[in-house]
Formats: C-alpha cells, structure tokens, sequence
C-alpha cells in the first residue's frame, strides 16, 4: 500500500511539478522555429506509449510529466509558433502564458465574489477595459465562455427572452410550446457554430431566413427583408473565409425602428474595432445588441476563451440566473448568473493579463500588422500565379489557380505534410481554394516568406507529378 502523502509533501510535489513544467514548456517554445508545423510520423506513432492499462499505484509527479513532454509535445500541432494560419487562431501571448500558469495555481473556480475575489475583479476590470476598447455601451454585460459556440449561444438565448417577452411570453416557464413564432434573419454565409446555437436554443435551421451577400461575404443590405419585432437578426464582423464585415450599422437602424434585436458574430472580426484603420468597416455597430468574440482568437489568450457581450444585460440575466432573476438595470451579477457555465475556470484573468500587457496601442498594433501580413500573402501568391479571390479587407487570404482549382486543396495538404507551415483547404463562392489565417502574435514576415516558398515547393512537385 502507498504511503499517505502529507502536507509538505503536496507543497513540494507542486514546487517539483511547476519546475518541471517549467523546463519542459521552455524547450518545446524553443524548439517551435526549427520543429515541423504538423506532427511527425515518428511522433504519432510514439502516441502509442499512452496506450497503457491505468496504473496500479501512484507514479511519480516527475516520471509522469516527463513522459507527458517526451512523448505528448512532439505530437501537438505548432499553433503557438509563427506558421500556422488554420482556424483563425493565434498563439498565447506571454503575459496570457504566464497568467494561465498562475491561475491555474490559483485553482480558483469564478463562480461568485465570495468564492473567488481575484477572479471576479478581473473579470469586472477585463470586461470594462474590452467594451472601451471596442466602443460599445458601459451597461452592456460581458460574459466569458468556452468558445464563440457557447458565446453565441448565450447572445441567442438572451435574444430569445427579450423578444417573447415583449411578446407576453415567458420562455423560461412555458418553454417554446404555443409560443409566439419568432423568425430569424441571417446572412448566407452564416457560421455553423451560429447554426448550432439556434438549433441548440429550439430554432429550426429550415426556418433561418438567408440573406444575400455581396462578392466578398458582406451581408446585401438591398437584400434584408422587412423586419418586425418578433425578428432576431445575426450578423457577422469577419466572415470566415473573406474577413468581410456585414452593414451591421444600417441593419441596426432598420431594426431598431420596429424593435428587432440585431446580433454580431464577430469571433475574430470584432477586433477590427481596436484598430483606428479598421474599426471603419464596423461603423454603428455598437447599435446592435449583442456581440461575440473569442479571446483565443486574435487577442491571443490561451485556449479557451469566448465572450458574450450584451446590450440588455437584464434579458441575459433572466435565461442563466441559477435563482429567481434580480438583476436590475446598472447592477452587477455574479459570473454564474450571466453564462450557462457553473463551474468554469478564471478566463477573464488571462484577458486582464493579455490587455495589460499589450495596451491599447498593442491591441491595434497586433491587428495591423497581421493585417499587413495577409496583404504580403497575396501579394506573394498573386507573383507565383495564384488568384487571390477575395477582397483582403482583414486577415483573411482565400487563394486558388485559375483553370487547376483542383490542385488548391493538394497545394494545402502538401505544405501541412511538408511541416512548413499549416493552413487548409476551403470552397469559396463555389470554387476550390485554400484559406490563409493570420492571427498569431508571433508572425513575422520572415514566416510568410517561408510559407510562401513552401508553397511555391509545393506547387512544383504537385506540377512535376503530372
């Protein structure tokens, strides 16, 4: 039988643990210039040495997490490194590194003041700093999630209330049967996670009213159907594949006439605000109600971080109140009472971290200079025969080659495969194309050189090959 382990023991067990940590989290940042992108052969198959029965008594902290290092960081995709441009996602930014580990010493479960007070207060002071950041409205809540999914999902449902309510319908005791029919009006390039939420919140995806979109994914303002104020409108500031951003101005002021509520997907797009060059394509956007965006995303915060924002906090309230709701106008709620987590880890500190550090001037700066990236990208393509067929208005580069769309997916695949750089495959406005994401921090234009001549290797052989 084991020995009991004491107290001191568990203090020195940490200490050993955060050391060990420590070194191993310093090599693989060190290794990530000269590591591939992708995951090699040799470390996928050595994932085979997590393939063990549960063991029968305790192992130590060390031989646990060297084996964790040994055999875990060489199969992890580079995302914190300077190549990778999938998913719109960045790296983590030091401070944000370095608030995660201090946290997560800190154990603290930001579940109200009482039970953690660091946790409340930044959050309090996070979500002050993002709505003067962004330009939106001092009363509007901000809540933190998993995700822009969970984001979206808590917006929607806040919408939900709102709009039954002031239809004399109380969706939190009656539910959605015999309620009044709510319509939805969104933009034909809607996300999926968008989908998802309304599917989740009782919406049937068949009942979305799909708006059309200019050559760029922009939401057609001529296209928005007469609105009324049993309507829920999503629109998107930064469309997933072009960057484009929706009218989302004028589509508030036609909604606010008839009492609609206007929603902004905005995961990573909404950074655009932070920027004084950029911020003009979301003009009036703080007219709409409600807002999403990720942390994760082009804040750099580590995974995983989505923020809801909303316009109508009492609406918010009213759907994840864990008791009778009593949130009135101006006050503030406890983080369990204004998202659907009840238990959820300190977000909002790595937030903080990631806006203290940066300033307001670094925030902008981050944006610009991804931003100017993308355009290198293109520029870079375009030199090497590809057709870059989206407007880069952010950071978003959608690329194919006239007359072999077919080989754009390939193209993708075999700079993944190469371990150069990591960005996918896509279909955009029907055609074959792969997608350029530039969100990280790190990125130097030294990293879209490489990638580019990558891609001109890639393009060569895929060439020579037929």
């Amino acid at each position: 039988m084991a020995a009991k382990v004491q107290p001191k023991d568990r203090l020195s067990q940490s200490n050993e643990a955060l050391k060990t940590a420590s070194t191993f989290a310093d090599e693989y940042l060190s290794g990530l210039e000269n590591r591939n992108v992708s995951a090699s052969g040799t470390a996928l198959a050595n994932l085979k040495h997590f393939e063990h029965a549960l063991p029968e008594i305790p192992q130590s902290t060390l031989s646990t997490l060297t084996k964790l290092h040994a055999n875990g960081s060489p199969a992890t995709t580079a995302t914190a490194g300077g190549r990778f441009f999938g998913l719109v996602v960045g790296g983590s930014l030091p401070a944000a590194l370095g608030a995660r580990v201090l946290s997560s010493a800190w154990d603290q479960v930001v579940f109200n003041e009482a039970i953690s007070p660091i946790g409340v207060k930044l959050e309090q002071v996070a979500a002050g700093w993002l709505l003067d950041l962004f330009g939106l409205p001092k009363q509007a809540s901000v809540g933190f999630t998993t995700g822009a999914t969970m984001a979206n999902f808590t917006c929607l449902a806040g919408a939900r209330h709102a709009l039954l309510a002031s239809a004399g319908w109380d969706v939190e005791k009656k539910g959605l049967g015999g309620a009044p029919k709510l319509r939805i009006v969104a933009s034909a390039q809607i996300h999926i996670t968008v989908l998802k939420g309304l599917a989740m919140l009782g919406f049937g995806t068949d009942c979305v009213e799909s708006v059309a979109c200019d050559a760029n994914g922009a939401m057609r303002l001529d296209a928005l159907p007469k609105l009324d104020a049993n309507t829920l409108v999503i629109t998107q500031a930064g469309n997933v594949n072009s960057g484009a951003c929706d009218p989302i101005g004028e589509i508030a002021k036609s909604a606010a006439k008839v009492g609609a509520w206007v929603h902004v997907d905005g995961a990573f797009g909404l950074w655009a605000a932070a920027s004084p060059g950029k911020k003009t394509m979301l003009d009036g956007f703080e007219g709409a109600d409600s807002w999403v965006v990720d942390g994760h995303k082009w804040l750099n915060t580590p995974y995983d971080c989505g923020i809801a924002i909303c316009k109508h906090p009492e609406a918010l309230h009213a759907v994840m109140a864990t008791q009778a709701p009593y949130l009135k106008a101006g006050g503030i709620a406890a983080p369990k009472d204004m998202v659907p987590e009840f238990s959820r880890s300190a977000r909002g500190v790595e937030v903080w971290a990631a806006l203290n550090s940066l300033g307001r001037s670094g925030v902008a700066d981050l944006i610009d200079r991804c931003c100017t990236h993308a355009l290198a990208f293109a520029d870079g393509l375009k030199a090497l025969g590809f057709e870059v067929i989206n407007d880069v208005v952010l950071n978003q580069v959608v690329a194919t080659l006239p007359g072999r769309e077919h080989l754009a997916p390939e193209i993708a695949e075999h700079v993944q495969n190469s371990g150069e750089a990591w960005f996918g495959p896509t279909v955009w406005r029907g055609r074959q194309a792969f997608r350029i994401s530039v969100s990280s921090w790190v990125t130097t234009q030294h990293d879209v050189k490489r990638t580019l001549e990558a891609i001109k290797s890639a393009l060569t052989a895929l060439e020579n090959r037929q």
